[in-house]
Formats: C-alpha cells, sequence, structure tokens
C-alpha cells in the first residue's frame, strides 16, 4: 500500500470526510484494540505519563496557582508523547509486524513542521498559564498556598461561583481553540509531509464537517482524562494509550487523501 509520504505534496490539502456523530465510539473500540498490539509499549508510555502526572499534581499541591497552567501544559504536550502510539496503530493498521523502535522514529520525517507546530502550543500555553494566573488574581489579594486550601479560601472570597465561573470561561475557550485546531494536527503531521498550516487548517474543516461527533469526542477525552486524574494518575497508564491510539482512528477516519 503506498504510503501518503510517498506520494503528496505538502501544498495540497487532504480532503475531510463526514462520519456518523456516534462515530468516536468506535474509535474507542478501535482504540481498545490497538492496546494489544504492542501492550508493553502503549502502558509503559501510559505509566510514564502518570507519573509525571502525579509529579505536576505533587508541585501544584503546594502552589495552589500554578494548578491550571501545569495541567493545561500537561494536555498540550500530550499529543507529542502520543505519537509512537500513532505510529503502533498505523502499522496496525497496514498488517505489519510491530517496530518499536520505528514507531519512536515516526516524527523524523517531518520534524521541522512537527517542532514549529509544539513551539505554536508552547505559546498557546504560555497564554494560558497567564490568563489563569490574571483570573486567580482578580480574586485573591494573597496567595493561597496549598489545594486543600482553596476551597475555603474559595468561600471566604465571597465570590466562588464567579471564579469558578471565570476558570471554566477562560479554559473552555482556550481548550475549544486547540481542540479545533489540533484534533488531528500531530497525527497528520506524523503521517504526511504536510506544513503546520495545513495541518492545523484540516483539523479545523473536521470539526467544521463533523461537529456532532467532534463534541462528542471533546466530550469523551475530558472524561477519560478525567478519570485518569481522579485516580491520582493511576488510570492514566490505561486511558492515555487507549485514547491516543483512539485518536489514531478518528484522524484516518476523517482525513483522506
Amino acid at each position: 500500500m503506498e504510503h501518503p509520504l510517498d506520494s503528496q505534496s505538502s501544498l495540497e490539502a487532504p480532503a475531510v470526510r463526514r462520519v456518523g456523530a456516534l462515530r468516536p465510539f468506535a474509535w474507542l473500540w478501535m482504540g481498545a484494540r490497538d492496546l494489544a498490539f504492542r501492550p508493553g509499549v502503549s502502558f509503559g508510555i501510559g505509566a510514564v505519563v502518570a507519573v509525571v502526572g502525579l509529579i505536576l499534581m505533587a508541585a501544584t499541591w503546594q502552589a495552589t496557582y500554578l494548578a491550571p497552567a501545569l495541567l493545561g501544559g500537561f494536555l498540550l504536550v500530550a499529543p507529542f508523547v502520543a505519537m509512537p502510539l500513532y505510529a503502533l496503530s498505523r502499522q496496525r493498521e497496514q498488517s505489519a509486524a510491530p517496530d518499536t523502535t520505528q514507531a519512536f522514529r515516526a516524527w523524523q520525517g517531518n520534524a521541522d513542521s512537527i517542532a514549529l507546530f509544539g513551539l505554536v502550543l508552547a505559546l498557546a500555553y504560555l497564554a494560558w498559564e497567564r490568563l489563569a494566573a490574571i483570573v486567580f488574581a482578580l480574586f485573591f489579594t494573597e496567595q493561597v498556598q496549598q489545594v486543600p486550601h482553596l476551597p475555603p479560601a474559595l468561600l471566604l472570597s465571597g465570590q466562588p461561583a464567579t471564579l469558578v465561573l471565570a476558570f471554566l470561561a477562560v479554559g473552555a475557550t482556550v481548550a475549544a481553540l486547540v481542540f479545533a485546531f489540533g484534533v488531528v494536527s500531530v497525527p497528520s503531521l506524523m503521517d504526511r509531509p504536510v506544513d503546520v498550516i495545513t495541518a492545523a487548517l484540516t483539523s479545523l474543516r473536521c470539526c467544521a464537517r463533523n461537529p456532532g461527533a467532534m463534541l462528542l469526542w471533546a466530550a469523551l477525552i475530558a472524561t477519560l482524562t478525567a478519570l485518569g486524574f481522579a485516580t491520582f494518575m493511576l488510570g492514566l497508564i490505561v486511558t492515555f494509550p487507549w485514547l491516543a491510539h483512539a485518536s489514531w482512528h478518528a484522524y484516518r477516519e476523517m482525513v483522506g487523501t
């Protein structure tokens, strides 16, 4: 089977397909099957992500104002950490023998564009960190030192609902933009010789063409990620590689040649 890297110009915008609103459940099913392709690698990457998440949790436990920023940064780097998992799903799709070494080198085919997209996400992360700090500072004149002290501080501020709504509004706006421009960008950059703008616009077109499926997919990602956080990151050992493999299938179904 001819690979896109061999035949597609980086200037060509790939076609975007319409999918059913409930297809994200099928992506999760296919992602679950991919977990068995190289389970050691999949769950190993999930374990690394869980350990990093625990470190970030420990850091934010002593500095509440950093929690939104570090959490946002964690979510923004996730697609790059997931690239070997995308590559393993591609190998399984092509009925190839699992090649872990090649999977970890998958980024090399389009390294410059992938690095540039990483820079764009880093700028988005910095913007989110500053916005989170500003929102937090608007409600607290003194720093809340630890996460357990946050609920009492919210009540004493007299505006707990307002602060929560402000955080939700700002966070949702940033998350929606990152999701819209990035939902299939990293798999696309890894799989095709496209530039960052083409990948981001393709991702946006996927969202515009499939609003129902993309809303459901975003909700499933948020729910499974939240479950991972709720288990003190241990759930990420499973949910992170599961979502990564499923994301590959989301990309393959929505983005054509």
